[in-house]
């Protein structure tokens, strides 16, 4: 009984943490919602109805997935690379996955904007090739803003595909090829299925990443391509609406929540990290 005593007196300090931290602020948010400008759910009503609101919860939404695709599959190809390519070639991959945490987000969304402005790197480069007559629009659409989300977020996709594939025994793999089946039945009969919980890791750390995205979005997207974030961000600080700011947010943090349950209950969650 002490024990158990001891032990909860050492883990209490976390949930208490994380109440004043986390959900003390919410409620609060939650508070605006119903009461700014005045008592009632008529935010949450505007939120499903207003055309503005929909375009952003959409948009938001198209390029999540978008981003959601992209990052996976180049995660996985580097996975891929990191776990079965030779020590060097290993050793590199690594290092190009675990350099991005060490560069700030503002710091990588302006070197995409360098690299993909009108008169940046690439557009230059292609003129003087002689392959483009006009700079392409690259930037200050979705297209940057997918783009530069990939990029920040690959290295978090990389880390549970690499556990997942790293806990394979690979004498499946020998034994496939074994019996004859080619490269791309084994990848597609026993590798993929077999490092599908960390597939579904990965997608799932990259969706609700990317919901939350403020930085890149307002820098690549250049107020054209406004995502949630943004949107909230500018009814809180410029149109002072807070009520419909608070409503979006909560409404946001239970799509979360319910996409986090669902994947919870089809994989286990141990499964996710290999």
């Amino acid at each position: 009984m002490k024990r158990h005593v001891w032990y909860w007196g050492l883990i209490a300090p976390l949930p208490l943490f994380l109440a004043i931290v986390y959900l003390v602020p919410f409620l609060g948010v939650v508070r605006w919602s119903v009461t700014e400008p005045q008592l009632g759910f008529g935010n949450y009503v505007r939120v499903f109805t207003d055309p503005l609101v929909l375009s952003v919860l959409w948009r938001t939404l198209r390029v999540c997935v978008l981003v959601t695709l992209a990052t996976t599959i180049m995660a996985y190809a580097l996975s891929y690379i990191w776990v079965f390519a030779s020590p060097p070639i290993q050793r590199l991959v690594e290092f190009g996955v675990l350099i991005p945490f060490w560069i700030s987000t503002l710091t990588r969304a302006f070197g995409w904007l360098v690299l993909l402005y009108n008169r940046g790197l690439i557009n230059t480069g292609l003129r003087d090739l002689g392959l483009i007559d006009f700079p392409l629009t690259l930037v200050r659409n979705e297209f940057g803003v997918v783009v530069g989300m990939t990029h920040f977020l690959v290295p978090f996709a990389v880390l549970p595909l690499v556990s997942s594939m790293r806990h394979l025994d690979t004498r499946v793999l020998t034994a496939a090829r074994g019996m004859g089946a080619s490269r791309f039945h084994v990848f597609r009969s026993v590798l993929f299925p077999m490092t599908m919980p960390g597939v579904v890791g990965a997608a799932l750390i990259t969706l609700i990443f990317s919901l939350g995205f403020f930085i890149t979005p307002a820098i690549l997207g250049g107020g054209r391509s406004v995502l949630v974030a943004e949107f909230i961000y500018v009814q809180i600080f410029q149109t002072v609406d807070w009520g419909i700011a608070g409503a979006i947010s909560v409404v946001l943090m239970v799509a979360v929540a319910a996409l986090i349950a669902l994947f919870i209950r089809l994989t286990r969650v141990e499964q996710m990290v290999g």
